[in-house]
């Protein structure tokens, strides 16, 4: 595969790598509540995981060669794409923990959340990466309004996720009592699990949503351009990670085990 493409075909890729994920996505929710085959459900999340982690993070840049002058702008890009990616694996050993923990304490069973809701703000941050993409996309080819219409659309689908997870999912959990109180030996850890790897993710939402409105307001400024965006790439690679996670934490949380009576 080339990664060197036009606009209109890498726009096209994008759109074929969304498809598999909304379909995907569509799949482990079907598997969950017809017969919650955990199986499956992992397998599922480890496909879209790659899925993202290639085309949409870009992973395979790790890879690309510089022209060895330390003074140049692609190769001090080089060097940030590989401090940015370390970042993000020392990042993803705190949310690996906190599955961890989601397994260690919770077993086969999970608490009572809205599946429904759930599929909802999964589907507006899958979305969020399309966009994500496409506003890469087009500053990589020169196109800056482009760019920040899309980041826009992100900045706006993530706060949607943001609210609905915090303000909406938070609220329904409370009134079903899951509480984080450890008084109640029965809800106490499925709480705190609940709500710190919930509250952990929005936490990353928000300061990705921060970054967006950095790199917005830069590009309205003529910052970037088709040769040098390294802000905008490392952005989106960000957002994405964000998302990564999620493709996790969703079937975690709403799909995969009994709930609790």
């Amino acid at each position: 595969m080339s990664h060197t493409q036009t606009k209109s075909a890498a726009y096209g890729q994008g759109v074929v790598v969304f498809i598999y994920l909304a379909v995907l996505t569509a799949l482990e929710y079907f598997v969950a509540v017809t017969f919650n085959a955990v199986s499956i459900l992992v397998v599922v999340a480890v496909i879209k995981a790659a899925l993202v982690m290639y085309y949409f993070m870009h992973i395979y840049k790790l890879n690309e060669a510089s022209d060895g002058d330390e003074h140049s702008y692609d190769y001090k890009t080089g060097t940030n794409r590989i401090g940015l990616w370390l970042f993000l694996l020392s990042d993803a050993f705190v949310f690996a923990g906190l599955l961890t923990a989601r397994i260690n304490l919770l077993g086969l069973t999970r608490p009572h959340l809205n599946q429904t809701l759930g599929l909802a703000v999964t589907a507006v941050l899958l979305i969020s990466s399309f966009f994500m993409n496409r506003g890469e996309t087009a500053m990589a080819h020169g196109d800056r309004k482009g760019f920040m219409n899309n980041t826009l659309i992100t900045f706006v689908l993530g706060l949607g996720f943001l609210l609905g997870v915090v303000l909406v999912e938070w609220r329904l959990a409370a009134e079903e009592g899951l509480t984080a109180s450890f008084g109640n030996p029965a809800v106490g850890p499925m709480g705190a699990v609940f709500y710190m790897m919930t509250g952990m993710h929005a936490f990353h939402v928000l300061t990705g949503l921060i970054f967006l409105l950095v790199v917005w307001n830069n590009a309205r400024k003529g910052v970037y351009s088709e040769e040098k965006h390294w802000g905008v790439e490392a952005a989106a690679v960000y957002w994405h990670f964000v998302d990564l996670v999620w493709i996790f934490f969703y079937p975690a949380l709403y799909l995969i085990g009994k709930l609790v009576n």
